[in-house]
Formats: structure tokens, sequence, C-alpha cells
């Protein structure tokens, strides 16, 4: 096997590292330097996604990524800027022939018959289709772990999480196996494996890209579709190559962001969540060390507070609940034989707490709608927001497994995600990046800096700046 495992004793554990980096057609190329190399007529589209294919058969036998490969590429060619770039598609987007799962096993998904909007969107950057990636169930979780089969591995560390819902692509992306992959994000699933993955994944501000198909039906649309990505200039090319196929009048053009911004910026800097979360040692080091570097680089960072209601916590959970009861209630729409009571736990457990809580859905929808308020009031005279992805570090698999009881597990679920999903509600931008170093057993650590609607060029040249000034940690450096 041409798969790179590197073995550390931990606490007694063997511990695995995996990558697929290897002298071929993509070497450590990104996105970008693909797509040149291709234009140049150095590598085909056709080497490309064979030795990607190649990658993703070895790096999936130990990361359990993939939900489904398609038997030939797809390729998408034309001029886009990622013309011959090989990518996977989430498995909760349509793509024409193939089923689309969401993760469960509630049902028997039908082959799509038709692409999505921004599956469509997607390929109009060129990019080369290799199959689909595996997500939690319907994407409610952090993790990418199920009640029955097997998870998906962290390729830096093989024993945790992935994180979630893009915990499929993100592993892929980490180790090498593609450049790029599709994420969407409606609580964090974005930021969060991005974060457990060390990648760079930017959330886009509410209709910077075509409205989500799922997410456009709800009465709060949360859910935002994207990439993650290994290095920034991917992310910020991605974002300029779909902006050629839909550009949203309401939101100030972006075009391509290649370099560092020359504006000295504003930061307020939130350690703690707003929820009350404490965040652990190893984060809490992580974003102050960003603070530091930033005023190193002349920026100017004061603390901020973000005073959301206090029911904040509890009115998104309920709005999650509601997800969960429409899935239940309408899913024979998805597939054969759809039995709500075949969701797993998790699923199950977001649905009795709507069940027990619908009448007060009026007022959950009105405060998580004034959200945005006490959002723009924190930045009053700030520019950005700087904090932690996640409260604490990436979790061992098991810990948020859907079989664990609910009550436990949604408690462990509120005290890990605790600063993305206010994005969600409010539609800003945000963007998950590694932060400098990695923990003492080696995981990454993402920092998160966030903005006001529209604000993703500004996010994007500052993480050029830390990216050119610190470094991303490398799966392949240690």
């Amino acid at each position: 096997m041409t798969t790179s495992e590197e073995q550390s004793q931990d606490r007694g554990q063997v511990r695995t590292r995996v990558h697929v980096f290897r002298d071929d057609a993509l070497g450590d190329l990104d996105a970008v330097g693909l797509a040149a190399a291709i234009r140049r007529g150095e590598v085909s589209p056709a080497e490309a996604a064979r030795d990607a294919a190649a990658r993703v058969r070895d790096a999936d036998a130990l990361l359990d990524a993939v939900q489904v490969r398609l038997d030939e590429p797809a390729h998408h060619g034309g001029g886009g800027a990622f013309a011959g770039v090989p990518t996977f598609v989430k498995d909760n987007t349509d793509y024409a022939g193939l089923p689309t799962g969401h993760g469960s096993a509630a049902f028997v998904p039908r082959p799509a018959r038709r692409h999505a909007p921004f599956t469509r969107q997607l390929l109009s950057t060129g990019v080369t289709v290799l199959g689909k990636t595996r997500l939690p169930e319907f994407g409610f979780s952090p993790s990418t772990e199920f009640e029955e089969g097997p998870p998906v591995r962290n390729p830096w560390n093989t024993a945790h999480s992935a994180g979630g819902s893009s915990g499929g692509s993100a592993a892929l992306v980490a180790a090498g196996a593609v450049p790029v992959a599709h994420a969407n994000d409606g609580g964090g699933s974005i930021r969060i494996p991005a974060a457990a993955c060390g990648l760079v994944g930017l959330k886009p501000t509410r209709g910077r890209v075509v409205p989500n198909a799922q997410g456009r039906q709800l009465p709060i649309d949360v859910v935002v579709d994207g990439v993650v990505s290994r290095t920034v200039r991917d992310s910020a090319a991605f974002l300029a190559a779909a902006e050629l196929h839909h550009r949203n009048p309401k939101l100030p053009a972006l075009g391509l962001v290649e370099r560092p911004g020359e504006r000295r910026l504003r930061i307020g800097l939130l350690v703690d969540s707003p929820n009350g979360v404490r965040t652990d040692e190893a984060t809490r080091a992580a974003v102050t060390d960003t603070a530091r570097r930033l005023e190193r680089l002349g920026h100017t960072v004061t603390p901020v507070e973000l005073n959301i209601d206090p029911r904040f916590t509890e009115d998104f959970l309920n709005y999650w609940g509601l997800l969960s009861f429409l899935i239940g209630a309408t899913g024979r729409t998805m597939g054969a034989e759809f039995d709500r009571h075949r969701m797993d736990g998790l699923s199950r457990g977001l649905r009795a707490t709507y069940a027990a809580n619908w009448r007060r859905t009026p007022g959950v929808l009105r405060r998580l709608k004034r959200t945005r308020e006490a959002y723009a009031a924190a930045f009053r005279g700030l520019d950005l927001i700087l904090s932690p992805v996640l409260a604490h570090t990436t979790p061992p698999l098991g810990h948020l497994n859907p079989s664990v009881p609910y009550a436990t597990l949604i408690e462990r679920i509120l005290a890990y995600v605790a600063f993305t999903p206010v994005n969600n509600v409010v539609g800003t931008p945000s963007i998950s990046i590694p932060a400098a170093s990695t923990t003492t057993d080696g995981l990454p650590v993402g920092v998160m800096f966030s903005g006001r609607p529209g604000a993703e060029r500004t996010l994007l040249e500052l993480a050029f700046e830390l990216e050119a000034e610190q470094g991303f940690p490398g799966i392949t450096d240690a």
C-alpha cells in the first residue's frame, strides 16, 4: 500500500496518521496549482483523475470517507478555474445518476434525476467528479459517525473524529486524495471538519452561492454550500469562479482575492462561548497566540462580548429538532421504504425534543431572527471577530457516536459546538483556518474569523496574511 502511515505511542494506544501525497500527477499541488499545470499541458485531466482515484482507494481503505465512487470520472471541462481538478460531492446534494443517501439507513435512496443547483455551480468551475463523500445522518452531528458501520476517521490521527457533517470531504482533502471537495454548513459543517482536519473552511454569506436545495425551504435558511481546501487561495478561487455562475446583486461583488490586504483591521477577541461554555486550554492557547500574531502584524485586537439571547442554544436546538421532525414527516419523498423509526439516536432525540416543545416555535423563530441585532451590535467599531471554531479539541471516535444515550450525547455536542451556529442563524460569513501549531498529540486546532454580511474579501485577505506569516501545519511534516 502506498498510503503513508506514521504511528506514535500515546497513553498506551497506537495512533495512525494517514496521507497519500506522492510523486504522481497531483504531487503536493493544491487545486489552483493543479489547474495551472493542466492548462500548461504538463498534466492531463485524465492523468489527474487516474492518480486521484488511486490515492482515494488507498486513503479510503483506512479513512472510510467515500460513500460512492463513479465507475468513470465525470469530466466537466471548459475553461473554469478548476478545469480538470478531481473532487467529490457531499452525499446530501444531488448529482444526476447517483443516489443521495444523506448518511441515513432510514431509507433506500433513488438515483437523482438531475443535478442540484449547487452541483451545477460547482461543475461550472470545471472540476472532475469522482464520487460522493460520507456525512452523519442528515448532517445533524459534528462527527461523521454511525450507529452501524465504520466512522470517517481523521487522517491526522485515525482514532479521532474527522468532524462533521462534511467529514468525508475533509478527510479526503486533508489526506491528499483530492485538493478540494464540496462541503456545506448548517451549524458549522464546513468549519468544524476543517478545524478537525487542519483545513481552510469558509462558510459564505447567505446568498453568496446559489441557495441550498434543502435550506431554502426552511423558515430560517441556515444552510450554505462551499468547499474545504488545504490553502486559502483554493477557497478564494472557488468563490471567484462560483460568482461567475451566480452573482447575487444584493451582496458586494467579490472577484478573485489573491493576496493579503493592506488595511490594518480592528478585530474583536472572543475566547469563551456566549452560551457559557468555557474553551479548553489547548484551544484557548491557539486563539490567544493568533491574537498576538495579529497584533505583531499591526492589527488591533480587543476583547468583545456577543450578547445574544441566553436562550439561543436552547432555541437553536429546538430549531434543529424541527428539521429532524420535518424529515421524519416528509422522508418518503427521499426514497423507498422510508422508516423514521430507523433514524439514528441523535435524529430521534432531536425530533422528540421538538415534539415536546413545538408550541414554542413562533417564539423560537422570533428570538433566532433577532440574533442579527446582537451580532451587529458586537461589530460596532470592529471589522472582524476572532474566536475558536470549537470549544475543545477534536474528540476521540465514540465520544459523539449517535448510539450514545441522547441526553449525554446532546450535552457533549453543546459543549463542543459552542461558536459556529450564530453565523448560520444570522447568515454571516466566517472562516476556519488552522492555528500555527498542533496539540501535544499532533492534532490540528482551528481558529475562526467572522464578519459582517458580504465580508468574504476581508476574511480571505486576513487568512492569506496569516497563512503567509505563520504557515499552516502540514500532515506530512511530522
